[in-house]
């Protein structure tokens, strides 16, 4: 029952308390796992980036290796009992590939990274098949380059160093503390060669949900990135319009340079710092804008965008590539979860904008181009701002409709209404 109550109103919570007061439940969360990774900052010396090119080309190799050879035996075995090759099949074909001697240099890289880069590629395969990605590519030599160290490593937080198998001591920017269980280390260099270890850790939070602050709709957009119910605005910074002039001529020089030579690679970085620059100044934007939302409201409400399906409108598609949409929506959701605030996300096919919050009619005339409208009650309609009051009247009905829809509660086929379950959300059912 009690897991049927949790499941239905979404609370974030591994454990929960329960205790009773005749009429009442109160639920209470005591503590949650949590996984976070803290990005760090490198600076290995010149032996110790001929060694990480070893180890990014190795891992890098043996993903386009048994990938190709996973093709490969589909296309030979199609239509038999066994299809394709699972990870333990590639595992024993790696074990075997070592031995040879033309593969003998893979002996010279950590054993367990080149293992979990069939890891990863099972999980791409895994992920293409319940259609939640498109099919694994073949690593490319100048994208990010990466290798995962899932045991034998240590963090010298004194000495500021990294300790990782094959390799001496490396310098390491530790600018914050780490909390929780360090379970495995990722080590990556940018395009634009940086390079960075993404220490992953597994953290036990309590959270209680927050009993005081506001409720607030959110509607996200590209001329305002965000329109608030409460009336905020917030512009879209557009960063990579403002450098995209800076963007255009580094990448003019860099087409006129011969491919190979020092200078094409060169230039290359140059373009690569410039995005670097764009991202760092978009998660930057991204991360003060969720954290602030997230302290600020006990309850969230946003519309489900498929931004993938408006990506294909080719007018439109670098605005919404650019604002971030849908990493803003993901930060909001984990941070929602980490701070007991309730969030939820309306029905993409919800007529939000259309919709008069005042009397509640449905322009169906309404175009994109539109961004004010007369209602028939003669109220003058702001566009995004009658949309986020919509998404926010939706997003406290929905809550209602979860709290208060009846479920059995196995004894006997009693039935006990949810409505009488008291949280710290109960402000946002009255």
């Amino acid at each position: 029952m009690v897991s049927e109550i949790y499941s239905r109103i979404g609370l974030p919570a591994s454990f929960i308390k329960i205790s009773l007061d005749f009429t009442k439940i109160y639920l209470y969360i005591v503590t949650m796992l949590i996984n976070k990774a803290y990005n760090f900052r490198l600076y290995p010396s010149n032996k110790q980036i001929e060694l990480l090119a070893q180890h990014f080309g190795s891992c890098r190799f043996v993903y386009n290796y048994f990938l190709r050879k996973r093709i490969d035996f589909y296309a030979e075995n199609k239509g038999k009992d066994k299809q394709g090759l699972t990870y333990y099949d590639t595992a024993i074909m790696l074990t075997k590939l070592k031995r040879q001697p033309e593969y003998i240099w893979l002996n010279g890289v950590n054993s367990q990274s080149l293992q979990q880069s069939l890891r990863r590629l099972d999980v791409a395969y895994n992920n293409f098949f319940n259609k939640r990605a498109d099919f694994p590519n073949f690593k490319k030599k100048h994208n990010k380059q990466s290798f995962l160290v899932p045991q034998k490593f240590n963090i010298d937080f004194k000495g500021r160093l990294l300790h990782i198998p094959k390799f001496e001591p490396i310098k390491i920017v530790l600018y914050r503390k780490v909390e929780g269980i360090i379970k495995s280390i990722n080590i990556s260099k940018t395009p634009s060669g940086k390079y960075f270890a993404s220490v992953f850790c597994e953290i036990e939070k309590t959270v209680k949900p927050k009993k005081k602050g506001n409720q607030i709709g959110i509607d996200l957009g590209l001329k305002s990135f965000l329109v608030a119910s409460n009336g905020e605005r917030v512009d879209a910074p557009k960063y990579l319009r403002k450098s995209e002039d800076k963007l255009i001529r580094l990448q003019r020089l860099l087409s006129r340079k011969v491919k190979g030579s020092n200078r094409r690679n060169k230039a290359r970085i140059k373009v690569a710092c410039i995005y670097d620059k764009i991202s760092n100044q978009r998660k930057d934007f991204l991360h003060k804008l969720s954290h602030r939302l997230v302290s600020e409201n006990q309850a969230i409400f946003a519309e489900d965008l498929y931004v993938k399906g408006m990506m294909t409108n080719h007018h439109l598609a670098k605005g919404i590539s650019d604002s971030g949409w849908s990493e803003f929506v993901r930060q909001l959701e984990y941070k929602s979860e980490w701070n007991g605030v309730y969030f939820r996300q309306i029905d993409r096919f919800f007529p939000s904008s259309k919709r008069c919050f005042s009397c509640g009619w449905i322009n169906e005339a309404l175009t994109l181009k539109d961004r004010e409208w007369v209602c028939q009650c003669g109220q003058i309609v702001d566009r995004d701002y009658n949309a986020a009051q919509n998404i926010l009247l939706f997003g406290q009905r929905m809550v209602g409709k979860e709290l208060a829809e009846p479920k059995r509660s196995g004894r006997g086929g009693a039935v006990m209404p949810l409505v009488e379950l008291r949280s710290p959300i109960q402000s946002l059912i009255g």
